[in-house]
């Protein structure tokens, strides 16, 4: 079809396209299709949108003066910072117990798989918020903490409470049930990867270390970096639920706390919400440059495939 309507080098239609002009023979030439329809359908949802966008600036009842006056406010200032601390260290304390519970599940002693298994069946099977109240009464139900020799004399006795502080509750509270979840995101991303590089490696001599680290994480990295993300955003937002422990300065409370005090829920939690957005968005920016730098050499543009 190119060649019909080809134009030489001295500026003359090719003898094909002089051909068709000639004889008047009408060649088929590929129109896209209009779709009318998806374009009726997206103006109406544009309309749509605005219409409720300016439903929800011009309403009165949501106190948009109130949210101006607290979006910036330096206790919620202190909120997001209490809550990325929570979010950064219970993943902190989840990745490592994630990727040691995946050794231990493709371990060949049962009683260490058995003890993985264990560990996910119970920290997937119960709500987090119950597990948060656990963390929360654990000084309670062990008030001291002892390392004494066994069915002997005691070597050390601590009082739990000072251990076992809000935050640290909170922080293992929500790291012990996250890795649970990034156990099986894991253990999926490694068993994506041919056996027969783990062979391979083992047959030139490389130790079981070198061969996790140089030649399991980094092909996995590609598959577990997605869901981890998601899994990270979701810890996020679950650290609204540390009041169970109770953990009293993350944003979710900070601005209910605000809320009550003014009698005005609404224009709280749009600050709430307005900054879970924000961090989100920066994570998922994050997410997508950590998906690419892992995606080299595999995520190729289509037009570079077609070229190929």
């Amino acid at each position: 079809m190119s060649d019909l309507n080809a134009i030489d080098q001295d500026g003359r239609r090719s003898d094909s396209a002089s051909f068709e002009h000639s004889h008047g023979v009408l060649m088929n030439e590929i129109v896209p299709r209009r779709h009318v329809g998806r374009w009726i359908a997206a103006a109406a949802l544009l309309i749509l949108t605005l219409q409720f966008a300016n439903e929800i600036a011009t309403n009165p009842n949501f106190r948009w003066d109130t949210f101006a006056r607290f979006l910036f406010d330096p206790l919620i200032f202190r909120g997001i910072g209490w809550t990325l601390v929570l979010t950064i260290a219970a993943m902190a304390v989840a990745v490592p117990i994630a990727i040691a519970l995946v050794i231990m599940r493709d371990s060949d002693n049962p009683i260490v798989r058995g003890a993985a298994w264990l560990w996910i069946w119970f920290f997937r099977g119960t709500p987090i918020y119950t597990q948060l109240l656990f963390w929360g009464l654990f000084a309670v139900l062990f008030p001291q903490l002892t390392l004494s020799v066994p069915f002997g004399p005691e070597l050390i006795s601590l009082e739990t409470k000072w251990i076992v502080s809000p935050i640290v509750a909170a922080v293992l509270g929500l790291g012990f049930n996250e890795s649970a979840y990034l156990t099986e995101i894991f253990r999926a991303g490694f068993r994506a990867i041919d056996r027969g590089q783990t062979e391979a490696a083992q047959a030139i001599g490389m130790s079981g270390i070198k061969i996790w680290t140089r030649i399991l994480m980094p092909q996995a990295m590609r598959t577990i970096i997605p869901p981890t993300g998601n899994e990270t955003i979701g810890m996020l937002k679950m650290t609204s639920l540390v009041l169970a422990v109770p953990f009293t300065l993350d944003l979710m409370f900070v601005s209910n706390s605000i809320a009550n005090r003014l009698y005005q829920p609404i224009p709280l939690l749009m600050v709430a919400a307005f900054w879970y957005l924000a961090i989100t968005s920066i994570l998922m920016v994050g997410q997508f440059y950590l998906e690419r730098h892992y995606g080299k050499g595999h995520d190729v543009a289509p037009s570079r495939q077609g070229a190929a």
